[in-house]
């Protein structure tokens, strides 16, 4: 049982950095054009 005093604040310490580390990701504008890079890998650059 000692070791659920350990591992329970640890559990919740990883979710609310998992947490976080979404809520910076919509707030960085990472998912605003999902389609741009599928769009983008169609095109030849090269000249």
């Amino acid at each position: 049982m000692n070791v659920l005093v350990i591992l329970i604040p640890i559990a919740l310490f990883l979710g609310l950095l998992g947490l976080g580390a979404f809520l910076w990701s919509l707030r960085s504008g990472q998912y605003d054009d999902l389609d741009g890079a599928a769009h983008r890998i169609l095109y030849d650059d090269e000249e």
